[in-house]
């Protein structure tokens, strides 16, 4: 056993270092047959504050021209959070948002978010804001946790893998199949969609954390009893390896008024090239359900989904 959680360790690292040179696929169709908004438009902001590793014209360029294509107005957001900086917007997206500009430095896993910013958007939801918080392996975990936390979800803060449900093409314990035969799809508004051309089957992450919501969310990408969570020691010492049994990797929740989506995986829900051979990793992968995931997200965030 010792040495097949040592073994997922190093899958989960050299996953991780495969996907260090990432790029936004320019190829991609985020065409929208149907878009959901065609007479009102939702406003989005997109965080671009916070050191953000994914950005509206950057790696989220996909993301954010798809669901310009579904009706939504999306708008990057410099500023820090207040609450007059949040004024007028519908959802706020912020995805890998980093302590540091540089991802390889110490610094990259201090918080994010100051307290006051943190108060100011769980107050924001609470009143009737709507929160897309994505936050990917290590050092993003550590980042948001602060954030995570004003809404009672957990972040591992490492790398997390499933050697029993990793993806077939790819080989690689850290990016984890979810689908209707494995039943990691949980039941929500978000995996059903409105109507049958838009249920959820099947899902792929692409090297992201786990997560662990308060006892009234939901998880609609629950983790297998097989999911580790690897967490690297500090500068260079040996990491830890521990059950991952029980979290998730999505998690959907009220707050008051508000909701709230968090993600521990960011690159499901692009549409990116990796590394030399420039491989498709995100929503440009054929066979899975990531792009309507991230329209059927945005549904329920803007409550077209109930």
């Amino acid at each position: 056993m010792i040495h097949r959680v040592l073994l997922v360790s190093l899958l989960l690292l050299l996953s991780v270092l495969s996907l260090a040179q990432q790029v936004a696929d320019p190829d991609f169709d985020v065409t929208v047959k149907k878009p959901a908004y065609t007479t009102k438009h939702p406003v989005v902001f997109l965080d671009e504050a916070h050191h953000n590793f994914h950005t509206a014209s950057g790696r989220y360029k996909p993301f954010a021209d798809l669901i310009t294509n579904d009706g939504y107005k999306v708008i990057p957001s410099k500023q820090k959070f207040t609450k007059e900086s949040l004024k007028g917007c519908d959802v706020l997206v912020i995805s890998n948002a980093l302590g540091s500009a540089m991802m390889g430095s110490p610094e990259a896993s201090n918080p994010a978010f100051t307290e006051e910013e943190c108060d100011v958007v769980r107050e924001w939801v609470r009143q009737g804001g709507n929160l897309l918080l994505i936050a990917d392996h290590a050092p993003m975990g550590a980042a948001n946790e602060r954030l995570g936390l004003r809404f009672g979800v957990d972040m591992s803060k490492g790398y997390t893998g499933d050697p029993a449900n990793r993806d077939d093409l790819s080989q690689s314990d850290s990016n984890i199949k979810f689908n209707l035969e494995n039943k990691l799809l949980g039941d929500h508004p978000i995996t059903r969609g409105r109507d049958a051309s838009e249920k959820i089957s099947r899902l792929i992450s692409f090297t992201g954390q786990s997560l662990k919501g308060p006892t009234d969310s939901v998880a609609f990408m629950k983790l297998a009893d097989t999911a580790v969570d690897f967490t690297p020691g500090p500068q260079g010492a040996e990491g830890t390896t521990k059950s991952a049994a029980g979290r998730a990797q999505g998690i959907a929740l009220r707050l008051g008024k508000g909701r709230v989506v968090v993600m521990g995986e960011a690159g499901m829900m692009s549409a990116q090239l990796a590394g030399p051979e420039k491989r498709k990793f995100g929503m440009n992968r054929p066979g899975i359900d990531n792009r309507q995931l991230v329209l059927n997200i945005m549904h329920w965030l803007s409550g077209l989904l109930k």
